[in-house]
């Protein structure tokens, strides 16, 4: 019984696509970052200069379940959004942010900063596309000039989104490297012996 349970958990954590699974006090704290999170949008910023983009991203590497991964977040979003405006392109938006909880979800088991990063730029840009695109069809002249002006206007836009996603996604993920490496009871289970580097 016992090595059919090892077995287990050796897949579980081998996998990279496996769903990781924390105990009580690490789920806790991850939906406190997401919480904090949200909280944080309140903020004065710059524009685009957010952390939903992160939150995102940090709840679909830490949530396991893709659909708890999906509806934390774009609840936390949601609420924050009832306060700050709604606009016409939220749907786009919010599905944008459901690709970066998906991204999330490829690096469950492999928390690594370049990862990080990597996943957050590919959102930033995929962002950046879509949403441009959205606001090209809905606001903008349906021709190729109108097209050139829709993009070119919204690259700073699209600079503090990058700066953005890869500050907090640091800010979210350092956080939980950090308190893992110091609480090994946050750590996933079958990890909570492991050595997390914090950095």
């Amino acid at each position: 019984m016992l090595g059919i349970r090892t077995t287990k958990v050796s897949k579980l954590v081998g996998s990279e696509r496996s769903e990781v699974k924390f105990r009580l006090p690490g789920m806790l704290l991850i939906l406190g970052l997401i919480i904090v999170g949200a909280v944080a949008r309140f903020l004065p910023y710059p524009p685009n200069f957010s952390p939903i983009g992160a939150m995102a991203l940090f709840a679909g590497a830490t949530l396991g379940s893709r659909l708890r991964a999906a509806l934390v977040p774009l609840t936390a979003i949601l609420l924050s959004d009832l306060w700050l405006g709604m606009h016409s392109l939220l749907p786009v938006v919010y599905g944008c942010f459901l690709f970066n909880v998906w991204l999330g979800s490829r690096m469950q088991s492999r928390l690594q900063p370049l990862r990080i990063a990597g996943m957050s730029i590919a959102g930033a840009i995929f962002f950046f596309i879509v949403t441009n695109g959205a606001c090209w069809f809905m606001s903008y002249p349906t021709s190729w000039a109108g097209l050139v002006s829709c993009y070119t206007l919204a690259i700073p836009f699209f600079q503090n989104t990058l700066l953005g996603d890869l500050f907090f996604s640091a800010v979210l993920f350092g956080a939980f490297a950090l308190a893992q490496w110091r609480f090994p009871v946050l750590r996933p289970l079958g990890k909570q012996f492991d050595e997390v580097n914090p950095a």
